[in-house]
């Protein structure tokens, strides 16, 4: 889905160009005006859910990055509408939702979410997608909308390796033979509570409608060697207290297998931080890859021999 196309814009539009071309098409594509018109109904759809993307900041950026494809991807409909208060913003252009025909249950709301009049038991637009929980709305002439069947979630876990290169999962829903299972392709550099959206394979719909969405909570499972901090990696290393002082070479492992050899300077103290630069997560399907951090502690023997306590003392007497 080309948000820029759908609301006529240039992607160098600013601000305020986005604000009027989604103002032009909400009042071209409003239900009231559009009685019956489906296919006005979609635009008017597509119009709201471009701008909540395109007028958030964070948001834009990320679509710009990942493309529509990869976006959907990482962001699920009720992440899209997230702090969107497009209520407000129709009231501002002067588009008052709850005078609309459309009416929920035979009656129409004058206050609270302008949608809950046009589309029944709507969300509040303070959050989630106002149309991914719409359930029926009926006009004055008494037409009703078949329900989609309700969206499911469940977790999905994923390694760091998974992260690193991208993956692709098949899912069994159900049990046995007769279970549906469904390929989902895992984007690189996905994190922990992301959601990937399923299309029609939620629950049944009860009056023959859509089936609902499945989403898949992604949940990066911890690994041995590396604690993930965004796109880094952090590695913890001990090194004896000498290596602290004169300086040494140690290993460290990298999630493709490798080992690198990284130098330890000496005099270093405990808790300072080597940077790999590049060998961390990348930031995306085309975003640039973090680094790996390694920790250095310094081990304290906790039973030394004889010998260690005797040169441990003349190193005491000469001030170390």
């Amino acid at each position: 889905m080309d948000y820029y196309k759908i609301l006529g814009v240039e992607k160098s539009a600013s601000e305020s160009d986005i604000k009027k071309a989604f103002r032009k098409l909400a009042l071209k594509y409003h239900p009231d005006r559009n009685k019956g018109d489906k296919q006005a109904e979609e635009k008017f759809k597509e119009a709201n859910e471009a701008y909540a993307v395109l007028s958030d900041p964070e948001k834009r950026q990320k679509y710009d990055t990942y493309g529509s494809a990869g976006f959907q991807q990482k962001y699920s409909q009720e992440d899209i509408f997230r702090g969107s208060d497009l209520g407000s913003i129709l009231r501002e252009f002067g588009i008052n939702l709850g005078g609309s025909s459309f009416q929920a249950g035979g009656r129409t709301s004058m206050g609270g979410n302008p949608f809950e009049s046009m589309f029944g038991q709507g969300q509040s637009m303070g959050g989630g997608n106002p149309f991914q929980q719409t359930r029926s709305y009926r006009s004055q002439q008494g037409f009703q909308q078949a329900r989609p069947g309700a969206d499911h979630t469940m977790q999905l876990s994923i390694t760091l390796e998974e992260v690193l290169h991208g993956t692709e999962k098949t899912i069994a829903l159900g049990r046995g033979e007769t279970a549906d299972k469904v390929s989902v392709k895992i984007p690189v550099g996905i994190e922990s509570g992301k959601k990937l959206r399923v299309s029609g394979k939620g629950g049944p719909s009860p009056d023959g409608g859509q089936p609902g969405s499945l989403y898949l909570l992604i949940n990066v499972q911890n690994d041995p060697r590396f604690t993930r901090d965004g796109n880094n990696l952090i590695y913890e290393k001990q090194i004896p207290f000498s290596s602290a002082v004169l300086g040494d070479s140690i290993e460290v492992p990298t999630l493709e297998g490798k080992q690198l050899k990284v130098k330890v300077p000496p005099g270093v103290q405990s808790q300072a931080k080597l940077r790999l630069k590049g060998h961390g997560l990348p930031s995306g399907p085309i975003g640039p890859r973090g680094d790996i951090f390694v920790k250095i502690l310094i081990a304290v023997p906790q039973k030394p021999t004889a010998k260690q306590k005797k040169l441990i003392k003349q190193l005491k007497e000469e001030g170390l």
